[in-house]
């Protein structure tokens, strides 16, 4: 078993991090949403072995779901034992709503889930960010970009 700590960035504990996302598409507006999780689910979420890497966000009877998103069962075997990969509804307000599912109808809109996290009260959120996806010159543009600012941070550390 590979044990993982959760990331800690200003107050908040990263659980899980979809970094893929932000190479794949452009994210043009991020938002926070909590997620209704099982008791089984939060305690796996803490150990930070959850999975984001092929998840998205949709619409299911008018409420906004985050689906095949990967939280593995919880190690110590109880009867309690949750869906790894089962729907999980994302908690927002209605106009949020309502501007969400708006904009995901539009041609090449998605939500994509950036990460999930446990703010400074502890209770897990999930931050979601509205994207477009890149196309492939936009893809290496972002790797020569990304290689151009590593190339520059050791020159200038040298």
């Amino acid at each position: 078993m590979i044990s993982r700590s959760l990331t800690v960035v200003g107050s908040n504990k990263i659980a899980s991090e979809n970094r893929r996302a932000r190479y794949e598409y452009r994210i043009l507006e991020t938002l926070e949403a909590g997620i209704m999780l099982k008791g089984t689910e939060i305690k796996s979420l803490r150990t930070g072995q959850s999975n984001l890497t092929d998840a998205f966000a949709g619409k299911h009877e008018g409420e906004l779901y985050l689906f095949n998103s990967y939280i593995p069962e919880y190690q110590v075997k109880t009867v309690f034992l949750h869906e790894t990969r089962r729907p999980r509804k994302l908690l927002v307000h209605r106009n949020e709503l309502r501007k969400l599912l708006s904009s995901i109808t539009r041609k090449g809109m998605t939500l994509v889930p950036l990460s999930i996290f446990f703010n400074s009260n502890g209770i897990a959120k999930v931050q979601l960010g509205l994207a477009k996806g890149k196309k492939l010159y936009d893809k290496r543009a972002t790797e020569k970009e990304r290689d151009w600012q590593r190339d520059k941070s050791r020159a200038l550390r040298s």
